[in-house]
C-alpha cells in the first residue's frame, strides 16, 4: 500500500510540474493575451531621431516600422502614445501602454521599473549603442514574443 500511495504521490507530483512549465513565459497581468484579445498593440513612442522621427501624425523610423512588422506578425493594429521615456515609463507601469520604443539602450534607467529586451545592434544607427525596447515589468510571455521576433528579423 505504501508503495502504491507513493507511486501516486510522485504521478501527481510529475504531472503538476509538467502543466507549470507549459504555461513559462507568463505574462502575470496578460498583456500579451490582452493584445491578441482587443487586436491592439499600444505603443509609446520617445522621439529619437533617427531611430524614432514623431514630427508627422504617425511615428517614422526604423523602430516605429519594426513595430508595425511585430505587430502584423501577431495579427494586430498599433496605436501610438508620443511623449518622454519619463513619461511613457509612467504609462507603461500603469497599463496604459504595452511597449516603449526609442533610444533605449540595455543600460537603461528604466530597467528597474520595466522588462527591456536584449539588445539589438542592427537597429541602431552606426556607431550608436544597440537598441532595446521597453515593456511592463514581469510581463514575460509579451516579452519572449518580442524578442524571438527581433531575433528573426534582425539576423
Amino acid at each position: 500500500m505504501l508503495r502504491k500511495t507513493t507511486a501516486i504521490v510522485a504521478l501527481v507530483m510529475s504531472f503538476t510540474a509538467l502543466t507549470a512549465c507549459a504555461s513559462i513565459p507568463a505574462d502575470p497581468d496578460g498583456t500579451l493575451e490582452q493584445i491578441r484579445d482587443t487586436g491592439v498593440l499600444r505603443v509609446g513612442a520617445s522621439p529619437a531621431a533617427p531611430l524614432v522621427d514623431t514630427s508627422g501624425s504617425e511615428p517614422r523610423g526604423i523602430l516605429p516600422e519594426t513595430v508595425r512588422d511585430y505587430a502584423a506578425s501577431l495579427g494586430v493594429d498599433v496605436t501610438w502614445s508620443v511623449d518622454s521615456e519619463e513619461r511613457l515609463v509612467a504609462a507603461l507601469e500603469r497599463d496604459e501602454v504595452d511597449l516603449v520604443i526609442g533610444g533605449i539602450t540595455d543600460a537603461s534607467p528604466w530597467s528597474s521599473r520595466a522588462g527591456i529586451t536584449r539588445s539589438y545592434p542592427s537597429l541602431a544607427p552606426n556607431g550608436s549603442d544597440p537598441i532595446s525596447m521597453l515593456v511592463p515589468m514581469g510581463e514575460n510571455a509579451l516579452l519572449v514574443s518580442l524578442e524571438e521576433y527581433l531575433d528573426e528579423v534582425t539576423r
